[in-house]
């Protein structure tokens, strides 16, 4: 693997530059190149940020005479919605997107009683090729740009600003998962400039707290080393799968580059720079990897390395067309949770979500089928 698959892929095929891909510097001086007086800026950023709104034409605060000027230079047509379709009576909402190019990537908003959670692609495709994982057997397209991330998140808080609220987490959106399509720390610069303004308080950004920011990966240790040296404070998960270099060569190919000790390493450092835990992703597999021998060692490996600073989050395993495996019963998946508690290690089974609409973990294709 090239190291520039860890840290970014070139431009290729990336939208125009977007108002969501600058930052407040960036945000000054197009503004002036428009031959804005500068307090512009920050109204854009108000507009964008704060009241959602992504079409100049709609900022009633701007003179009416510059709005077709900053829409055509600042805000491109990034995202063009090709599908909505629902589940969980409504609570779990998957969007297809289509970007400038014709590339089609997807995104998940889910409700629950006390949050609100949209699951978002940082790349179309991915190309670490996980054989379990629909987005993974499709191969990688290309990285997403900053403004199209963002554009995600923005989407799934206007829909939700526009729903009757379901409990105390209201109609805000309050969390933002990196799980969606594609390996984020593959697209790290880019993945890096939407956490930030993700996580920062209008006018600079949604304003979304960074502890409830997930940033998921399959094990790139220089970049989550990396990751951990931004002091960000966003909860990094580590999609492991296996503790045995054996298996996992075959279930997360990147691990002959980066076997699972170096992995673990990494998100040891991660959890003692940034003193978060780190959740260890791990879909459980009938007859693949949940032997209790594999439970075992994963408690030990976790206790040893990680200890109170690890928690494992099991997923049952969710159908894929192009894969013939299946979840564990639930007998062999009660068994995996003690074996791994029984070593001190937190461990809990995700609630799976949007199983019937192919957006659960590990089924997000981007088809129009």
């Amino acid at each position: 693997m090239k190291q520039d698959l860890v840290f970014d892929a070139p431009r290729r095929g990336l939208p125009p530059p977007h108002f969501a891909d600058l930052d407040a510097d960036g945000r000054a001086v197009a503004v002036a190149d428009l031959g804005l007086p500068a307090f512009r800026a920050k109204q854009l950023a108000t507009q964008y940020y704060g009241r959602l709104v992504a079409d100049p034409r709609e900022m009633t605060d701007l003179p009416a005479a510059v709005r077709d000027a900053v829409a055509g230079a600042l805000f491109p047509s990034l995202l063009t919605v090709v599908r909505e379709i629902e589940c969980d009576r409504g609570d779990t909402r998957k969007t297809l997107w289509r970007g400038h190019d014709g590339t089609t990537f997807e995104s998940v908003l889910m409700r629950y009683p006390n949050r609100n959670t949209v699951c978002i692609s940082s790349q179309a495709g991915c190309g670490m090729a996980c054989p379990f994982c629909a987005t993974g057997q499709g191969g990688l397209t290309r990285n997403l740009s900053a403004a199209e991330i963002l554009e995600q998140v923005r989407a799934a808080a206007v829909t939700l600003r526009d729903l009757p609220a379901t409990g105390p987490g209201g109609e805000r959106l309050s969390n933002v998962v990196f799980m969606g399509m594609g390996e984020p720390l593959a697209n790290y610069s880019r993945v890096l400039a939407a956490v930030r303004r993700i996580t920062a308080p209008a006018p600079d950004g949604f304003g979304i707290s960074a502890r409830a920011v997930t940033v998921s990966t399959v094990g790139l240790a220089p970049a989550i080393r990396r990751l951990a040296d931004e002091h960000l404070g966003v909860t990094l998960a580590l999609s492991l799968h296996t503790p045995d270099d054996e298996l996992r060569d075959t279930l997360v190919p990147v691990n002959n580059r980066w076997p699972v000790d170096e992995a673990l390493a990494a998100a040891r450092y991660y959890a003692d720079v940034t003193g978060r835990r780190v959740s260890i992703e791990y879909a459980l597999i009938r007859d693949v990897n949940d032997q209790p021998w594999r439970a075992d060692l994963l408690g030990a490996k976790l206790h040893r390395v990680l200890g109170p600073l690890g928690h494992v989050n099991l997923i049952p395993l969710n159908p894929t067309p192009g894969s013939q495996w299946d979840a564990s019963p639930k007998a062999a998946e009660r068994e995996f949770v003690r074996r791994v508690r029984s070593r001190g290690v937190s461990c809990t089974v995700r609630d799976t979500r949007g199983r019937d609409i192919a957006a659960a973990c590990g089924q997000l294709a981007a088809t129009a089928e």
